[in-house]
């Protein structure tokens, strides 16, 4: 056996050590969606690396159908670990090309059956592009610092570093089979080692990237109320201090709708506080359903909840509360099998405002107003037209 071949041989061996030392860190089953996609993609990948190992597919002279599969199995791992990093971080377009890589493969050298050196060649071409695409998600900024996850820049280095040799090796190799078909002893060996790189930084990145996930996960929890999903008060007020500036800076109006749900209290002792939670969920889907995109919601006490309007007109919050009693009013009798109301008090950003407190002072005047006149209904700061 040659130094090149016993590169070929001992990858998929590599693979499987990679996709067991996974399964022993994230879990099986109980790992997330990612996780569990990362594994399948190193399991089919070293099945797949077999089949293209010196004793089955690895020569141009070994029977098509070891090559064919092995070829394919190795194109379905690499679109399953495309789909493993967009399902933890960053989703993108291209899910159905990705998908589509390994029919393409074996669609190649069933209609080039007879050239067997140029159906390689385009292999070997479409494996590189998959590459690329996968170094282009890999390349590409997450959208928030929570999704990329605390050490996302240490994993997409590792995954960049597995990526790029292993793409330039195989874009070598498909570019001397399609032009002269000649010995490729070589480009085979530059292959192997860029292989053997590749999934010696594929387990350290993919951890990485496990890792972070969970962190920007507990990090989001800690973050976040446990019944609802929403924002805790905490949260809420940290971030709103981004909007707050946005608006100042740009001279752009804000309100703050400060909203809750009437006879809690009485709802809880009647019905049971697993019943009353219920209630609570059911309310904040409808207000994370209503919102605009760009607003902040949160929960902000017992069974008070906030929405922090971004770039708000007059009638922003007169149209948030009617969408939302619509919705609350659909869904409510067949969830609860009771209709809960709920009463409202908003207030806009004035020049003199410190913070989210001014805000929340003069929301929970007019909510305490709104409790008084009857409860059901929406009112606006003291001064501000009803609109």
């Amino acid at each position: 056996m040659t130094f090149t071949e016993a590169l070929f041989a001992l990858m998929p061996l590599q693979a499987m050590a990679a996709a067991l030392v996974l399964v022993a860190f994230i879990g099986g089953r109980s790992a997330h969606a990612g996780g569990r996609w990362a594994q399948g993609a190193l399991l089919v990948m070293a099945a797949g690396l077999v089949l293209l190992g010196p004793m089955f597919g690895g020569r141009l002279d070994a029977p098509l159908g070891a090559q064919v599969v092995g070829l394919a199995a190795v194109s379905a791992g690499l679109s399953a670990l495309w789909w493993a990093l967009g399902l933890w971080f960053v989703p993108q377009p291209g899910r159905q090309a990705m998908g589509a890589a390994p029919l393409l493969i074996m669609g190649l050298h069933a209609l080039l059956w007879n050239d067997r050196v140029l159906a390689l060649a385009l292999a070997d071409a479409v494996l590189a592009a998959q590459l690329g695409w996968l170094g282009t998600l890999l390349a590409r900024p997450g959208r928030s610092p929570v999704l990329q996850g605390l050490n996302a820049r240490r994993w997409r280095w590792l995954g960049l570093a597995a990526v790029l040799p292993l793409l330039a090796a195989l874009a070598w190799r498909a570019v001397v089979l399609g032009r002269t078909g000649a010995d490729t002893a070589l480009p085979d060996l530059l292959l192997g080692l860029a292989g053997q790189l590749a999934l010696l930084l594929t387990l350290p990145m993919l951890l990485l990237a496990w890792r972070s996930q969970t962190e920007a996960e507990l990090a989001r929890l800690a973050q976040t109320d446990g019944i609802t999903g929403l924002m805790d008060a905490s949260a809420f007020d940290k971030r709103s201090v981004e909007l707050l500036s946005m608006a100042r800076r740009y001279d752009e109006p804000l309100a703050l709708v400060v909203m809750e749900l009437d006879d809690f209290a009485t709802l809880r002792v009647e019905h049971g506080a697993e019943f009353a939670d219920r209630a609570l969920v059911l309310f904040s889907a409808c207000v994370q359903a209503q919102m605009r995109l760009g607003d902040l919601a949160g929960r902000l006490d017992g069974a008070q909840f906030g929405v922090l309007m971004a770039r708000c007109l007059p009638e922003g919050p007169q149209a948030l509360d009617r969408r939302l009693r619509v919705a609350l009013a659909e869904r409510a009798q067949m969830e609860l099998g009771l209709q809960p109301s709920f009463s409202a008090g908003w207030a806009r950003l004035r020049p003199g405002d410190r913070g989210l407190a001014d805000l929340q002072r003069r929301a929970g005047v007019a909510l305490h107003e709104a409790t008084r006149a009857g409860k059901g209904v929406l009112m606006a700061e003291p001064g501000v037209s009803q609109g």
